[in-house]
Parts: C-alpha cells; sequence; structure tokens
C-alpha cells in the first residue's frame, strides 16, 4: 500500500480500488504509483493474475488518474527518443584548402610586408573608409609563424568538428561567417579609437562558439532542464580554450576572441534548427 502522508480514502474500502493501470514490471509499477501520490492521492500495488503488476486507486479519481498517466508518458516519450544529430565527414579536404591559404598567405606577407597594413582588420578604414573586406581578409593574416601555426593546429581541431556536425561546406561558411562578424563588431566597437588585428584565432574562437550554439539548440529543444547536460562539453571547452589561448599576451585580442565565439554560438544555435535531420535505419 502506497498512502500520501495526508490522505485517507472517502470512498470505497481499498481492497475494492479498480485497477487503473498494469506493467510487466513493478519497478515499472512502483514508478506510476509515485505518480499517484504526486497528485495527492492513496493508491496500491499488487501483481495482477496475468503476472502483470497493477496500480489500484479510488475509482472517484480514476479518469484524473488515467490522464494524469498519459501525459507521464508523452513527456518520457519525449525525453528518450532524442533525435541525435546527424554525422558529417569532417571535410579534410576543405581544412587542406584552408590550411594551404593561411600559409601561402602568409609567405606573401613575409615577401611583402606592406600587405598586413592593407589588410588587416582595422576600425577606422572599416568604418571611415567603408572597407568592409578586412574584418574578413584579416583572417588570413598572421603576425609571425607562431600566431600561424598555433592556430592551424588547435583551429584545425574545432573547425573539423564544425565540419562533421553541419557538413564540410556549411560549417566552413559558418566558421568564416562567424569570424567576419565578431571581427566587424569589434573594429567597429573599437571606433574612432585606432584599431587593428590579423589571425584566424577569432575564426576559431566562432568554430567553438558554433559547437557551443549547437548544443545549447539540442537543450532548449528538449524543453527540459535535465537535457541541459549536453552543454556541458562544449561549454567547457570553450571556456578552457579561451582561458588558455584566448586571454594570454599583451598582443592578445581578447575581445576579437570573446566576440568569435559569441557570433559563432548564435549562428551555431540558429544552424542547428535547420540541420537535416539524420537517416532512419532500415
Amino acid at each position: 500500500m502506497l498512502r500520501r502522508m495526508d490522505g485517507d480514502s472517502q470512498h470505497l474500502d481499498e481492497n475494492d480500488w479498480p485497477a487503473v493501470g498494469r506493467w510487466p514490471t513493478l519497478a515499472a509499477a512502483y514508478e506510476h504509483a509515485l505518480v499517484v501520490l504526486a497528485m495527492n492521492l492513496d493508491c496500491r500495488v499488487d501483481d495482477g493474475a496475468d503476472g502483470r503488476y497493477a496500480v489500484h486507486a479510488d475509482p472517484a479519481h480514476e479518469a484524473a488518474i488515467r490522464r494524469e498517466f498519459e501525459h507521464y508518458a508523452a513527456e518520457e516519450r519525449e525525453r528518450r527518443e532524442r533525435v541525435d544529430p546527424p554525422v558529417f565527414p569532417a571535410g579534410v579536404e576543405l581544412a587542406a584548402v584552408w590550411v594551404g591559404a593561411l600559409v601561402l598567405m602568409f609567405l606573401w606577407q613575409v615577401r611583402e610586408p606592406a600587405l598586413t597594413g592593407r589588410f588587416s582588420n582595422s576600425s577606422e578604414a572599416l568604418v571611415a573608409g567603408g572597407e568592409w573586406w578586412r574584418p574578413f581578409t584579416a583572417l588570413f593574416l598572421h603576425g609571425d609563424f607562431g600566431h600561424l601555426l598555433g592556430n592551424i593546429m588547435i583551429g584545425g581541431i574545432f573547425c573539423l568538428l564544425v565540419a562533421q556536425s553541419f557538413g564540410a561546406w556549411r560549417g566552413w561558411l559558418l566558421i568564416l561567417a562567424g569570424g567576419t562578424i565578431g571581427n566587424a563588431l569589434n573594429a567597429g566597437l573599437r571606433y574612432p579609437g585606432g584599431f587593428s588585428s590579423i589571425g584566424a584565432s577569432t575564426a576559431t574562437f566562432a568554430a567553438v562558439g558554433i559547437l557551443v550554439g549547437s548544443g545549447l539548440w539540442l537543450a532548449w529543444q528538449s524543453r527540459s532542464y535535465r537535457e541541459l547536460k549536453p552543454l556541458m562539453i562544449p561549454g567547457l571547452v570553450g571556456l578552457t580554450v579561451l582561458a588558455w589561448f584566448g586571454t594570454g599576451g599583451e598582443n592578445t585580442d581578447v575581445a576579437g576572441h570573446v566576440l568569435g565565439l559569441c557570433c559563432g554560438a548564435v549562428l551555431g544555435f540558429f544552424a542547428a534548427g535547420r540541420r537535416a535531420p539524420p537517416r532512419r535505419p532500415g
């Protein structure tokens, strides 16, 4: 017998209560008995003649209890039937093109140092001069070989993960868009002060943000606080990368990294909602 703390039956004797539901296991029966107790009603669990376990309750509340069981079953189906996002090829070919472009641009910078000034992200050139391409071209410029190598090695990992989550072409468009928008916002917020920056790190943090935004969309889709767990891994990774590589050194553009991360998160959230569902087996 399961009984609420402040309750007493006002109808039939508990031995005459009808079964409001039957389940193949005792655990399932007790799980549904807890639903009845949560309604502040009494109930009883026993094994029936057919080998199934039954929950008995006052017949005056039978209709309400059965409706509550239906709601509970619907919530459990929504929670358990989570649709896993599709996994695409990593798009190594496009990643190789990206690496090649970074290396070629760096070699060009070495031969023509003035190239950096012409194509870097600049608050004055962007806002006052209308040179709209600078937030994009700055993603392909680097200050030295260590700067280049770090962005290739660290950024490449997250860019491949984005490509696996969204597809190579869409993933790289999101990464470059997040980096470009982050650079543009960074330059615009610094105006009218003089500011310039270069490097693919804004796009790298945009890639991390895209993964965070994708996890946020999955959690939001479930409509349950319990499903916020998918955010833990991409969220912790994003904060760790930002702490390790995004805030150190006097030449580090912290604002650009943060804005790239935020822009990527917004793009990743909305792009995840438009992502094609995975194929069903069979």
